[in-house]
């Protein structure tokens, strides 16, 4: 049986037998589950550990080449049964990995974290992994939008019934309900961006945010404290850091990271909402592939599990966001650790999760199914109704009276309404219209006046004008990566 402190033997040990979260064993992808991995997270430290020392010598410390060099040979070399020892001890997880890179790098442990703070590692690990994880997300919005604008293109002309409150109303295109979703997508690309854009490093700022550790070390030389931020922060990827910060950085900063996050599980659950509805009326099917099963007792249901599972994950997606909401508000003067063991869960699953409905969202958007004759049908069920206002202006022109004709509409609508809803019959408005000889004077216009087209007005202009000014130009720096085709896990 493996100790309790030997997180690599335990996991080895418990195998099927532990609790491991579904996010990383069954949904998101083996890129993003590697960028929050320990693996990824201590490996990141040592880097940081190294970027620290070697600005540190730079700027005049006694620190040697040997030492350096010590210490990038061994950024990968961690004894994870080691540092899980050391934590067991010390109750604390910088200062386990301290002892356990120094005792591989023994001429560099002396120097190793040198002047600095846990958060020197933690926070700005931390920053470093959110960027990371943005550069997965982005490409995988960007594919789905690209697939979905694909997919309104081809159907931009699509005649297609509209629906407000679930109830019918006036046409639309199958092309311009998907560009509702879109449109949804594309802000939520622009806001993952400009967060992403918007992460500033910590930086070197000491126990407080004083850097007055570092003020020591370099004997009051102040330039060279502010040479030691900016030589760290460019060595970690960042444009800038923050001038202002308690012993982390501001705890807004996950805020922001959560809110983007969870307004995209918002529009996710919108979008596979719609399709789920869409199915259950025959319109649209996401993709089923030839062995699937849709029920274990009913074996012709073809249910939207995929939309499903990204409703749910949605949901959860959209809750994390209350993690760091409470988290800021109650983080005393320079920093309490309250907010450590909330955020090692929060931050992971919420990228875990985004990541999962985006991988998901785009194997539904590459095979998505539509069925124009179910459409078609349905079309030809309400939209009798909704011509009787051509009909009398029809009528008008053809030299009737408008208010005999509305009365006439109005007592013949009933009855094809009684049809409908009384006897479950066929709309046959159209037909009593036929037989009335008062209508006689516009029956040769009645295919015309019919014309699905005539009564989705401007959509397919619209579709058009909002992929070609809005869509095409946001996906233009992704590009490269657009061939990339959704893998699922399960």
């Amino acid at each position: 049986m493996a100790e309790r402190g030997d997180r690599g033997g335990q996991q080895a040990a418990c195998g099927h037998d532990s609790y491991r979260s579904p996010l990383a064993s069954r949904y998101a992808s083996p890129e993003m589950c590697f960028v929050f991995s320990e693996r990824y997270k201590f490996r990141t430290w040592r880097q940081l550990w190294l970027w620290l020392a070697e600005a540190e010598q730079t700027l005049g410390l006694p620190i040697t080449d040997e030492q350096i060099q010590e210490m990038k040979s061994n950024l990968d070399n961690i004894d994870f049964k080691m540092a899980a020892e050391e934590e067991k001890q010390l109750r604390h997880d910088v200062m386990a990995h301290v002892h356990t890179f120094g005792h591989c790098c023994p001429k560099a442990a002396a120097i190793i974290h040198l002047g600095t703070t846990s958060c020197y590692v933690g926070d700005n690990t931390d920053l470093i992994i959110l960027r990371n994880a943005f550069d997965l997300l982005l490409p995988k919005l960007a594919r789905v939008i690209s697939r979905l604008a694909d997919f309104a293109k081809e159907r931009a002309d699509l005649p297609t019934l509209g629906f407000t409150h679930f109830q019918p109303a006036q046409l639309t295109t199958v092309g311009k309900r998907c560009c509702l979703w879109i449109q949804d997508l594309c802000m939520d690309l622009q806001n993952l961006k400009r967060v992403r854009d918007d992460l500033r490093f910590r930086g070197v700022k000491g126990t407080t945010g004083t850097q007055a550790s570092f003020l020591q070390l370099f004997e009051g030389d102040d330039q060279k404290v502010e040479q030691l931020d900016k030589m760290v922060t460019e060595k970690a990827g960042f444009k800038r850091a923050f001038i202002i910060t308690g012993q982390t950085y501001t705890r807004k900063v996950d805020i922001e990271v959560l809110s983007v996050l969870a307004s995209l599980g918002a529009s996710v659950h919108k979008i596979c909402t719609d399709i789920r509805l869409l199915a259950n009326l025959k319109e649209m099917e996401e993709p089923f592939e030839k062995q699937q099963i849709g029920s274990s007792a009913m074996p012709y249901k073809r249910n939207p599990m995929r939309s499903e599972r990204c409703c749910g994950l949605a949901r959860h997606l959209m809750t994390l966001i209350m993690d760091p909401l409470q988290t800021a508000s109650v983080q005393w003067f320079e920093r309490t650790l309250d907010d450590s063991a909330n955020r090692r869960i929060c931050l992971a699953e919420a990228f875990l999760t985004a990541d999962t409905i985006l991988n998901t969202l785009q194997n539904i958007s590459e095979g998505l199914v539509v069925y124009p004759k179910v459409i078609e049908r349905r079309i030809r069920q309400e939209l009798p109704f909704m011509a009787t206002e051509n009909i009398i202006m029809a009528m008008v022109k053809a030299g009737g009276n408008r208010q005999d004709c509305h009365e006439k509409i109005r007592v013949l609508s009933q009855q094809a309404a009684a049809v409908v809803k009384q006897e479950g019959g066929d709309n046959d408005l159209i037909e009593r219209i036929q037989a009335d000889a008062y209508f006689s004077p516009i029956h040769s216009q009645l295919d015309h006046l019919l014309d699905p087209s005539s009564f989705t007005g401007r959509a397919s202009q619209q579709v058009k004008r909002f992929l070609e000014e809005e869509v095409y130009p946001l996906l233009k720096p992704y590009e490269s990566v657009m061939k990339v085709k959704a893998e699922l896990r399960l």
